[in-house]
């Protein structure tokens, strides 16, 4: 919220339930997605190595979520990553995209299982097709923590990630985490592209699908 109001505690009324109506830019995202062409450009000793992933990413509305008189509304996700072949993942990871109507503010956040959180912030109106989220060391409103194996080895100072709405139903990312790698004195840029390619519809959020909508 751009101004905190001086009531903090009482809730919004006559909240619609159905969050697929009312997820903004974020409602072309929802659903399940495949997406084959992805390329990762991450750190090796001998300098930066390309690999390309495959990538199944399901997203799926939650209800209406509310923090006294703010409200959003979401898509929780879960991303699974392998190599091209192989079984083993290769990149795992699950958070929440957000969008609260009223400010146009967009929330991501991220957990990976190597001990790493963070959370970005951006703003996209309602129509948008492309929007972006941005995630810093440091700060205590959209910042980036993590264990003490990657705070020493690979620092992150900086993560985002743009998303584009394409024309024909698919959506791309593109997403630029800043790295401090130990023993190098310039910053390397870990990053991240594809296209997913929709494999199934959402399920509803339980409100919604309890309400029949």
């Amino acid at each position: 919220m751009s101004e905190i109001p001086d009531d903090i505690y009482t809730e919004p009324e006559n909240v619609d339930v159905n969050t697929l109506a009312n997820l903004g830019p974020l409602a072309a995202m929802a659903g399940i997605w495949e997406g084959e062409r992805g390329v990762d450009v991450n750190p090796k000793p001998e300098g930066p190595r390309r690999q390309a992933y495959i990538e199944r990413i399901e997203l799926h509305p939650i209800d209406p979520q509310a923090n006294g008189p703010q409200l959003l509304y979401g898509l929780r996700y879960h991303t699974r990553v392998i190599k091209p072949g192989e079984i083993e993942t290769y990149h795992d990871q699950v958070g929440y995209w957000l969008w609260e109507p009223a400010t146009e503010a967009l929330i991501h956040t991220l957990t990976i299982p190597r001990g790493q959180v963070a959370l970005a912030t951006g703003r996209a109106a309602r129509d948008a097709t492309s929007f972006e989220v941005v995630a810093t060391r440091g700060s205590t409103e959209n910042g980036i923590c993590s264990g003490q194996f990657l705070e020493a080895a690979f620092r992150t100072i900086e993560f985002r990630i743009e998303v584009t709405i394409n024309a024909d139903g698919t959506w791309s990312y593109f997403e630029d985490t800043i790295l401090m790698v130990k023993g190098q004195t310039e910053p390397f840029h870990h990053t991240d592209r594809n296209t997913l390619t929709k494999v199934g519809e959402p399920r509803l959020n339980p409100l919604a699908e309890a309400a029949g909508t």
